[in-house]
């Protein structure tokens, strides 16, 4: 295993399944598990002594809130980059995810080659959902004809199309050659304008009305 190796710590309170997904992380030749948390402020701290680039975290521990702990660590360090990795399949729980910085959802009964994907997504600076999760979201949310009043300029249109390419704002930011302030700016009018709750509900919205494929 290469120093190259994207280093990866779970967040679980069931030790068995950080067991086993370790073991299927330490399995792929440029995969190394570095660790494992039980609770949020173990992991918090652990994140801070170790520094691993992708972290699989379980939004339901037993000492905090998840998505709470996930977004902590987008602001205290922003270069690793959170997995939510759940047996819950709840839409809210999704457009908090996301609305927290999550680069990835997933579901616990997913296929294991999802979670390995989605490790090397999240750490190339993409974001991954589960395809029963997008699935359902398409299904709950009201076709519209188009926009809301104003229309999306040329930029909101660049920025969506990169959004349902799986990009957050700081990979966006560099493909456009903009900062991630002004990144967020567009993303936040591209939510107004398409009334949508979340970046995942944005895309979803837009391919319902045709605005994107």
């Amino acid at each position: 295993m290469s120093d190259s190796s994207i280093t990866v710590l779970v967040v679980d309170g069931h030790q068995t399944f950080a067991d086993l997904l370790g073991v299927a992380l330490n399995g792929q030749p440029d995969l190394r598990w570095v660790g494992h948390a039980r609770t949020g402020q173990e992991a918090l701290s652990l994140v801070g002594e170790l520094r691993p680039d992708v972290v699989l975290l379980d939004p339901e521990l037993s000492d905090s809130d998840g998505i709470a702990i996930a977004e902590l660590m987008r602001h205290r360090f922003p270069d690793t980059r959170v997995v939510i990795l759940t047996a819950s399949n709840e839409q809210a729980l999704v457009g908090r995810a996301t609305a927290a910085g999550a680069a990835g959802f997933l579901t616990k009964n997913g296929p294991l080659g999802d979670v390995l994907n989605a490790v090397h997504t999240a750490h190339g600076g993409g974001m991954t959902v589960s395809t029963d999760i997008l699935a359902r979201l398409l299904r709950s949310t009201a076709p519209v004809a188009g926009p809301r009043p104003g229309g999306l300029t040329a930029r909101e249109h660049e920025v969506l199309e990169l959004m349902a390419a799986g990009l957050d704002p700081r990979a966006i930011a560099r493909r456009l050659g903009i900062s991630v302030h002004t990144c967020r700016g567009h993303v936040k009018a591209l939510l107004g304008k398409l009334g949508a709750h979340s970046q995942l509900e944005a895309v979803a919205l837009a391919r319902q009305r045709g605005i994107i494929q």
